[in-house]
């Protein structure tokens, strides 16, 4: 009886070690407080209603160092608002996206963060992510809803890995350290409320 291992048996060992490491790297927990949403709240307006979110958002060292040599963040603050419907799907009265773009300028070295064409300057990267976790922006009109009818309110923040150069957008396909998403987050809502509705932490 052979008391060695054959060369296939060497290579079946090696493959259920690595397949056992594959698991444990796996299984390894990830940072999940990267984009933490404290607060969201409809609040009147003249017009209708307003969105306003609170959110501690985090970058991590990989993020950080990113636009620390050029790289611009884009981040996406979603809104949907439905009503529930037990006979069909749920009717979406409003639906939106807003973008924004986190990026830093070594000539003047200060963060901008930019809405379409608006835009403003920070000496810090805390300052404009301190902004950036406060969006408040014009969500519903009166005519859009009907009185006395409860809603859903739905909102998240992500970082959207699509308007990340190529060579990322291949490296956030593999490392979780390029996903920040708060996940949606939803809060129940009456068309006739008087004052504000949300959700808190």
């Amino acid at each position: 009886m052979a008391s060695g291992l054959t060369e296939t048996h060497r290579a079946a060992v090696r493959t259920l070690w690595l397949l056992l490491l594959l698991a444990v790297g796996l299984a390894a927990p990830v940072r999940a407080d990267t984009i933490e949403l404290r607060e969201a709240r409809l609040e009147a307006s003249d017009d209708g209603w307003i969105i306003a979110a609170d959110y501690n958002i985090e970058l991590n060292a990989r993020l950080e160092e990113a636009i620390n040599k050029g790289v611009s963040l884009h981040f996406s603050f979603d809104f949907e608002l439905a009503r529930p419907r037990w006979y069909w799907f749920d009717e979406r009265p409003v639906e939106f996206s807003q973008s924004y773009k986190l990026s830093y300028h070594a000539l003047t070295r200060q963060y901008r963060l930019s809405a379409g064409t608006l835009y403003q300057s920070f000496n810090s990267l805390g300052e404009a992510l301190r902004l950036l976790s406060r969006p408040r922006l014009p969500a519903v009109e009166r005519s859009r809803l009907r009185p006395g009818e409860t809603y859903i309110a739905s909102v998240r923040m992500r970082l959207d890995v699509n308007q990340l150069p190529k060579p990322f957008q291949l490296s956030a396909m593999t490392n979780r350290e390029w996903t920040l998403d708060s996940d949606w987050k939803r809060f129940p809502f009456r068309a006739d409320a008087a004052a504000s509705a949300g959700e808190r932490k």
